[in-house]
């Protein structure tokens, strides 16, 4: 899986992610926090479905999945970022799940035309 990049990437955000989600809780943050951590640690989940994906339909659906969870990832540290719940600083965040997005929407754009 080392030659992966999307797999990795979504990993490594993952751990970010979870390490998050424990400093929240740290300030007493329940609720945005665990949407996070859901819909965070989701997008590595469904890329290494994708990965492992019977069909190029089965990879593309999977990987729409994957994006559709880092959108919601992004509004959430959107919300975290302009809201007051936390002074923790989410700008590191947003700029990984903006690459990630954009790598997940340009997979599935390059498999959507040799499909």
């Amino acid at each position: 899986m080392k030659d992966n990049l999307i797999a990795n990437k979504t990993f490594d955000f993952s751990l970010m992610i979870i390490k998050l989600f424990i400093q929240l809780k740290k300030e007493n943050e329940f609720i945005v926090s665990k949407q996070l951590l859901r819909c965070g640690t989701s997008i590595g989940a469904n890329v290494e479905e994708a990965i492992a994906g019977q069909s190029m339909k089965d990879f593309i659906n999977k990987l729409s999945i994957a994006n559709k969870e880092a959108r919601e990832t992004k509004y959430w540290l959107r919300l975290l970022d302009k809201s007051e719940l936390t002074k923790i600083n989410v700008e590191e965040y947003l700029i990984e799940i903006e690459h990630i997005i954009n790598i997940i929407t340009k997979i599935i754009k390059t498999s959507q035309e040799k499909k």
